[in-house]
């Protein structure tokens, strides 16, 4: 039978039931992780940007003057999160999987962040991320650099999805998302260029948790 990406409401509860009953304790340590990583990422966000960084010259983004794309950016962003919800609300494993990865990911953003403070290249446009502004202080963040977050987050979505038709969409909507801040020159082309290798590794290691008896 042919998959959809709209799950079947009805077989949500049980499956999820099931799933808690033989994951448990791994499913709690991932949540909790995760919180603790997202009440921890704002002030040290904040802490990052107030700290002055290094800065180098990107022959890429020499090449051209930032184009503004935000609005196109977060639409990128946040359809890509709200299908991988949908689709993955009756599918824990996977959700388990792409909440423990996030939380590494996050956590190695924090390490790199901290021992290689950036500053943003000098002719950025800012990108205005609704989600932090939301969580955060609600200034702009300029300095979250080293590995594009972004990036990462919708690589990791299509390493995670196992539908063939859904990885088409979280591949594109990734090189898309790349493509939008290395124009608005929020990133230096490296941070692009690195992101999917941490969420690769994240991943992997997410998966190699969940699976390990």
């Amino acid at each position: 039978m042919k998959q959809t990406i709209q799950p079947d409401l009805k077989h949500i509860k049980p499956i999820w039931t099931h799933y808690f009953r033989e994951y448990k304790k791994k499913l709690v340590f991932s949540l909790l992780y995760l919180i603790a990583v997202l009440v921890a990422l704002p002030n040290f966000l904040q802490f990052i940007e107030e700290r002055n960084g290094y800065s180098f010259n990107d022959p890429v983004l020499a090449l051209y003057q930032p184009v503004d794309v935000t609005w196109l950016t977060f639409c990128l962003i946040y359809s890509a999160l709200l299908i991988a919800v949908i689709h993955f609300s009756d599918k824990p494993k996977l959700f388990h999987c792409t909440m423990l990865a996030y939380a590494l990911m996050a956590t190695t953003r924090i390490i790199a962040m901290y021992l290689l403070p950036l500053n943003p290249p000098d002719s950025m446009i800012l990108l205005n991320d609704p989600f932090v502004q939301f969580f955060g202080s609600g200034e702009i963040l300029t300095k979250d650099l080293f590995f594009s977050g972004h990036t990462s987050t919708l690589f990791l979505l299509f390493l995670v999805s196992e539908q063939r038709a859904l990885k088409y969409i979280f591949l594109l909507a990734t090189i898309l998302v790349a493509i939008c801040v290395v124009l608005q020159h929020v990133h230096y082309t490296i941070d692009v260029f690195a992101a999917p290798f941490f969420a690769y590794a994240s991943y992997k290691i997410a998966n190699r948790i969940i699976k390990r008896n």
